[in-house]
């Protein structure tokens, strides 16, 4: 069992919200779609739930075209960031109501409902309406409808994002274990890489209406193939900056400049974009992170056990993120020392290049 994509495209008016999109999504793990606010995740989900009209291309759905189908005719399942259930239903009429929209038998609608709310926790709860719930219970009830229909593919738009913290981490290490073994095409929006991360499976990055890469998640990570797809995949956003490779030195202006190594040696010499998580760029000197740059600190934060700084070197403005709590004065000059061994390279198409 395959949902597959083929160029499928979205116009609103004149307007292009989706760019010709080939994707084969498979059940077994979760397919990610990863992007900001306004880069055509949830624009994607509806044309492959046949909620928005296609402008060209195909769905294929276990071998069968369902590009004409309606969302009604297919056996699917979606689940919104907001809390969409009944409000006149019980918890047990809400997890139910596609089963009898189906015209499932009693009987089976009973154990179904019944087998759902005892993953989700919500066994004592059957008998509730939903403004008796928290949101997280509102949720798992959303969750437990999309477990009982027994979906073939099943759409979670950002289902977490407005949950509070605590329930969000205990359902994103559920939500693979709810799903597994059960044959659906898993699709999950977020705007989160960590999550992307937490979730495993494979993820598709999404920028301006197109996929900018697609594979495992742990692969793309650690191999953006271009700039567009570095950025998608940082959180803090990813450091770049323009630099000049010569002889044998990559020079970044009169900022830094680092000896090249294995894989940049082979490079022409020319100009090329740098691009380095903040998470490699420390505010002390270590073995490794040892290519100093100096920059005058404009932002703090700190989090739990993290500390990050955002400081401007000339036009250029970075952020630092290391373990620990570090002291910053805003407004000072501060040198941090970066990792060169994690930078990525890429051409002025913004390709990445190098080994």
């Amino acid at each position: 069992m395959a949902l597959e994509l083929k160029e499928v495209t979205k116009k609103v008016g004149v307007n292009t919200h989706i760019k010709p999109t080939s994707l084969v999504l498979e059940p077994g793990f979760f397919n990610v779609l990863l992007g900001k606010t306004g880069s055509g995740k949830t624009s994607l989900i509806k044309l492959a739930a046949g909620l928005d009209p296609l402008a060209s291309g195909q769905i294929i759905m276990n071998g069968r075209d369902i590009s004409k189908v309606s969302a009604q005719k297919r056996n699917i399942s979606l689940v919104h960031q907001f809390f969409v259930n009944y409000p006149h239903m019980t918890v047990f009429d809400n997890i139910a109501s596609p089963l009898r929209v189906a015209g499932m038998a009693k009987s089976e609608i009973e154990g179904r409902v019944e087998e759902a709310a005892n993953i989700l926790q919500l066994g004592a709860m059957l008998n509730r309406r939903p403004d008796q719930l928290s949101g997280g219970q509102q949720q798992r009830c959303a969750l437990a409808r999309a477990i009982a229909k027994e979906s073939d593919a099943v759409f979670l738009d950002e289902p977490l994002a407005n949950l509070d913290y605590k329930l969000r981490e205990e359902l994103r290490e559920q939500l693979p274990e709810l799903f597994a073994g059960r044959g659906a095409v898993v699709v999950y929006a977020t705007s989160e890489p960590e999550e992307a991360l937490l979730l495993g499976g494979k993820t598709a990055l999404m920028d301006d209406g197109r996929v900018t890469q697609f594979g495992v998640t742990a692969d793309i990570y650690r191999s953006p193939a271009n700039l567009a797809s570095a950025q998608v995949f940082s959180d803090p956003p990813i450091n770049y900056a323009k630099v000049e490779k010569k002889d044998n030195k990559i020079v970044m202006g009169n900022l830094a400049q680092w000896d090249v190594d294995q894989h940049t040696g082979n490079l022409a010499d020319g100009i090329y974009t740098v691009a380095i998580r903040p998470n490699h760029v420390l505010p002390f000197k270590s073995d490794q992170a040892n290519v100093a740059v100096t920059g005058v600190v404009k932002v703090t934060e700190l989090s739990g056990s993290e500390s990050s700084a955002h400081f401007e070197m000339d036009e250029v403005t970075w952020v630092s993120l290391a373990h620990g709590v570090h002291e910053f004065s805003i407004g000072t000059e501060h040198q941090f020392y970066m990792n060169s061994s994690n930078c990525f390279y890429f051409d002025t198409d913004g390709n990445v290049v190098g080994d």
